[in-house]
């Protein structure tokens, strides 16, 4: 039984409050904080509603390290769960490193001026987290997460190598709006229309956004276009998996969704440079972002599934030569707004930042030899993981297909 602390009060965080609510035996004591007290206060309603358990609301910027550091020490967590935005990663851990608490994300740091969100800023943290005897787990989400530690299980029990790596995530939900991101607005368009880059052969090979689109035909979904793009397990995969010749990240688009987005580009309104505007300086994405429906909200009118995996291709463990595994989860909207009050792209997203908190604060993961430092999900043993999974909202299947992928 142990204290946490969660920072940010969007979709995926009350996903993941009520996933916790829901764990008592585990998450004892929740508290919850957000720069709008109101939305936490909401949440933690929800929570009591839903499952009896009270859960602690606090205002908080958590850009402001001092007072993040309060705050901490106020409620004395054994772990932060950082489901803010990206922008306060670095802060947030900077607090937990002045209170010697342990930490968890579910993305990894983006500076505000320029849409490059790599691990390397977060990776710099290692020697001082353990120095100070405390963990800090990066990327427990699904996209990241969930397909880092899927490919691990894969090369656990299934591959002793893997050549070649395709993560594919799908959206097959339709939500009503005309247009609308499953979550956080300024960080998806921040991510799609960024230059895509895929690693092959040592290398990182960049391609223009949107520039590489295949039709894959997902279980309980079906045909959907997929777009090639960026994503930062890419980096940490082909780090911890030297041996990878090609991975690719790939996620469904419509095409209402692409025609919008090409309009909204093309009249600057996905802009992350400032412009004055009635003597103010404005950042076109995110007054965008101010207008957008919020991704919280859609959890209502939201049906359909989303299907998200990865396919592999390598050395066969038990020695018959090249396989290729297809393994995935299927989430439906529909039942995880009954669940939860809110769409899949937030549960399929706050149910891992819940049972990454578990492993933690049970001492499942507690890094390599139980010593301090900054791990991502790759470095983490994937079965108690994948059991979890299946007990709470996310069951996965695994398939061996006839060939690697031909796209």
């Amino acid at each position: 039984m142990s204290t946490v602390l969660v920072i940010g009060a969007g979709g995926v965080s009350s996903v993941c409050v009520h996933k916790m609510g829901m764990n008592a035996g585990i998450f004892s004591d929740i508290h919850l904080a957000s720069r709008t007290k109101s939305k936490s206060d909401a949440i933690a309603a929800s929570v009591k509603e839903r499952t009896g358990q009270n859960v602690a609301t606090y205002e908080i910027d958590a850009e402001e390290v001092p007072a993040m550091v309060n705050l901490i020490r106020k409620v004395q967590p054994s772990l932060v769960v950082n489901l803010a935005l990206p922008y306060q990663d670095l802060p947030i851990m900077d607090a937990c490193l002045e209170t010697g608490v342990h930490y968890l994300d579910t993305a990894n740091y983006e500076p505000k001026d320029e849409a490059k969100f790599e691990y390397h800023w977060q990776w710099a943290y290692h020697d001082r987290f353990k120095e100070a005897g405390i963990m800090a787990l990066l990327g427990s989400g699904f996209d990241p997460g969930v397909t880092s530690v899927f490919t691990m299980w894969l090369k656990k029990h299934k591959l002793k190598t893997i050549r070649q790596l395709d993560i594919l995530d799908c959206n097959g939900g339709d939500h009503g709006q005309a247009f609308a991101t499953n979550f956080n607005p300024e960080i998806n368009i921040r991510e799609i229309t960024a230059n895509a880059r895929h690693w092959e052969n040592g290398e990182f090979v960049e391609t223009p956004a949107l520039s590489t689109k295949v039709e894959f035909d997902f279980d309980q979904v079906g045909p959907k276009n997929m777009y090639m793009m960026y994503h930062e397990e890419l980096e940490s995969l082909s780090k911890f998996i030297p041996e990878l010749e090609r991975a690719r990240f790939w996620m469904t688009f419509g095409d209402e969704y692409i025609k919008h987005l090409t309009v909204l580009q093309n009249v600057g309104m996905t802009g992350i440079e400032p412009i004055k505007y009635q003597g103010q300086d404005i950042i076109p994405l995110q007054f965008l972002a101010a207008v957008l429906p919020k991704p919280e909200t859609l959890g209502e009118t939201t049906t359909g599934n989303t299907n998200i995996g990865v396919i592999a291709t390598g050395e066969a463990l038990d020695g018959s030569g090249e396989k290729t595994f297809y393994i995935n989860n299927i989430c439906s909207h529909e039942a995880a707004f009954e669940e939860t009050g809110n769409q899949g792209v937030s549960y399929t997203t706050g149910v891992p930042a819940m049972i990454g908190s578990a492993m933690m604060l049970s001492g499942t993961w507690a890094g390599a030899n139980g010593q301090g430092g900054v791990f991502n999900m790759e470095q983490m043993n994937p079965d108690p993981f994948m059991e979890m999974l299946n007990e709470h909202g996310l069951p996965w299947q695994v398939k061996e297909l006839g060939s690697p992928v031909s796209f």
